[in-house]
C-alpha cells in the first residue's frame, strides 16, 4: 500500500512540474507577443498633384527590446547599363547588367547601429542591413565577388540618388508608458516610388537575435485621370500616340501664338 501512494505521489509531482512548465511557456509567448506596427497614411494616391508624401510607423513593443523598421517593395528584376571605355578613350555603353532578387526600394531604420544589435546569420535571415541585401541579391555578368560588390555599390549610388534605397540608426523614437514601450518613426515617402504594395516590417531585437516580428502594409496607386492615361499607355498604346502627338503639336502651336503677339524673337 505505501509503495502504491509513492507512485502516485510521483505522478502527481511530474503531472504538476509539466503543467508549471506549460504554463510558464505560456506567459513566456504573451510576454513576447507584444509588438505592434502600424502605417499612419497607408494609401497613398497618385494624381496630377503628387510629388510624394510621407508615412509614420508606430506601435509597442516590449521595454528594453532593439528596433528594425524595414519597408520593401516586391522584389524583382532590375538591370543597368555597363560604362566602359572603348579604344582607350571613348566611355561607352559596353554591355548591361542584371540584378536579380532586387527590392524596388529598400528602406531601413533602427534604433541603433543594425551591426552592434544583430550578427550576420540574423541579417541574412531577414535581409537586413546593405551587405545581407548584397549577399541576398545575384548580379550578372561578374567575374567574382569582388567586380560583384563594385557594381553593387554602383548600384546603391543609383538607389540612394533616387531616394529609394536609404539606411538610418537612431530616428526611431522610442518611450516608456505603462511598463509598455512605444516606438515612432516619420519617413519621406519619394514621388519616386512606383505604384505598388509595399511591406512594412517591424523586428523586435533582444540577446542578438530577432524575438519578434510584426508587418502592416502601404499600397501606392494611380488615380484620376492619371490612371485613366497609365491605362490607355499601356492597353492602347496606338491610341495614347495619337492623342499625346497631337497634345504636342497644340502646345507647339500656343507657343507659337504666344511668341507672335509678343512681336517675335529679338
Amino acid at each position: 500500500m505505501p509503495e502504491h501512494r509513492t507512485q502516485n505521489t510521483g505522478y502527481r509531482i511530474r503531472f504538476l512540474l509539466f503543467a508549471l512548465c506549460s504554463l510558464l511557456f505560456a506567459l513566456n509567448g504573451i510576454a513576447l507577443a507584444e509588438l505592434t506596427a502600424k502605417a499612419n497614411h497607408d494609401h497613398i494616391t497618385i494624381d496630377f498633384f503628387y510629388h510624394g508624401s510621407s508615412v509614420s510607423v508606430k506601435g509597442i513593443s516590449e521595454p528594453g527590446t532593439d528596433l528594425i523598421v524595414k519597408i520593401t517593395s516586391p522584389e524583382r528584376h532590375e538591370a543597368l547599363r555597363k560604362k566602359g571605355k572603348v579604344a582607350g578613350f571613348l566611355w561607352m555603353n559596353v554591355g548591361k547588367l542584371t540584378f536579380e532578387r532586387a527590392p524596388f526600394l529598400y528602406f531601413l531604420h533602427s534604433t541603433k547601429n543594425i551591426e552592434d544589435i544583430l550578427g550576420r546569420e540574423e541579417m541574412d535571415k531577414y535581409v537586413l542591413g546593405y551587405p545581407a541585401l548584397s549577399r541576398h541579391m545575384e548580379v550578372t555578368p561578374v567575374a567574382n565577388d569582388k567586380e560583384k560588390n563594385i557594381w553593387f555599390n554602383e548600384f546603391l549610388k543609383y538607389k540612394e540618388s533616387s531616394n529609394l534605397y536609404s539606411t538610418s540608426s537612431g530616428k526611431i523614437s522610442t518611450v516608456t508608458k505603462n511598463g509598455k514601450q512605444e516606438y515612432s518613426i516619420v519617413l519621406d515617402w519619394p514621388y519616386q516610388a512606383s505604384p505598388d504594395n509595399y511591406v512594412v516590417t517591424v523586428h523586435a531585437v533582444k540577446n542578438g537575435k530577432v524575438a519578434e516580428t510584426a508587418e502592416a502594409k502601404v499600397l501606392v496607386e494611380q488615380v484620376g485621370l492619371v490612371k485613366g492615361l497609365a491605362d490607355m499607355a499601356k492597353n492602347k498604346a496606338i491610341f495614347y500616340g495619337i492623342i499625346s502627338i497631337i497634345a504636342a503639336l497644340g502646345a507647339g502651336f500656343g507657343v507659337g501664338l504666344v511668341f507672335r503677339k509678343g512681336g517675335g524673337a529679338h
